[in-house]
């Protein structure tokens, strides 16, 4: 099994990166500028966003395979490497450069470099996530970094980016991509659980087992779905898009709750209610 080497499309895995677009459409969807100059910088802010994350990736992978853990994960950049963490680790801090560059450019030019002052401790803990022989992502605390990263980080800065004030609206939203972050992490956890405590990892299903694990990403998927339809409703208040979006969600929530927890069972669904909601709207 150590020597199957995946190709780049199974690593890469391109599904995954949507938990990393998702927080800039929910911003598109629910913040009130109509600048088409401001949504330009959106969608560069979102791509510097898909990059980190895309180091991120790669510098976890590296880390776990160093520590032990997530040696049967068959798409593992690792494996993509020929096994050199080297080159792996140097894959990861080069998507950590261009997309920190890029970021970087995007709040120079829209003169909100100010933004930085709140990024830059959360590029910090994306660091700490995998850096060093005690990872925080081997700690209780990995889901809880995750979710301030992708929720007040992420959709947290989009917002800024955006001009708008940190209303209610922002809070929400920071929420639920807080709660659909930790909720996809959760979801990638049950079939690691014997190789991540063998490596000492000691994540949310390795504490708590297989079963309340399921149950969490469940209802962390609910309280994204709830906790943004908030925000859309306080956005809009156009009932019939709200109604769209509560159908669709209601929908999502029903396929889900069928399917094993997995990434792929909550991302798409999660961007299926989104698509819909956003079509709705423009139409």
């Amino acid at each position: 099994m150590a020597g199957n080497r995946p190709g780049f499309w199974q690593s890469f895995n391109p599904a995954i990166y949507l938990i990393s677009v998702l927080p800039g459409a929910g911003v598109w969807l629910t913040a009130s500028s109509d600048n088409e100059a401001w949504l330009v910088w959106l969608v560069l802010a979102t791509l510097a966003v898909v990059l980190l994350q895309h180091a991120i990736n790669l510098l976890n992978d590296a880390s776990d395979w160093v520590l032990g853990a997530d040696t049967e994960k068959l798409n593992s950049w690792v494996r993509f490497h020929h096994q050199d963490t080297r080159i792996a680790m140097a894959h990861g801090w080069a998507s950590f450069l261009l997309g920190g560059l890029l970021g970087l450019t995007v709040l120079v030019l829209t003169g909100k470099l100010w933004i930085l002052i709140i990024a830059a401790p959360l590029l910090i803990l994306g660091y700490l996530y995998n850096s060093g022989p005690r990872p925080l992502s081997y700690t209780h605390l990995g889901e809880w970094v995750t979710g301030v990263c992708y929720g007040p980080g992420v959709f947290g800065c989009l917002w800024l980016l955006s001009g708008e004030n940190f209303d209610v609206r922002a809070v929400m939203g920071s929420i639920a991509f807080a709660a659909l972050a930790a909720c996809l992490l959760l979801s990638h956890q049950p079939p690691q659980i014997e190789t991540d405590r063998r490596a000492g990892k000691q994540s949310f299903a390795v504490r708590y087992g297989e079963r309340r694990t399921r149950q969490w990403v469940y209802l962390l998927f609910v309280v994204f779905l709830l906790s943004f339809g908030t925000t859309l409703w306080i956005r809009s208040g156009n009932v019939l898009v709200f109604q769209i979006y509560a159908g669709a969600s209601l929908l999502a929530l029903i396929y889900a709750s069928r399917q094993p927890p997995k990434p792929v069972t909550i991302l798409i669904p999660s961007t299926l209610v989104l698509l819909v909601t956003l079509l709705a709207g423009l139409f």
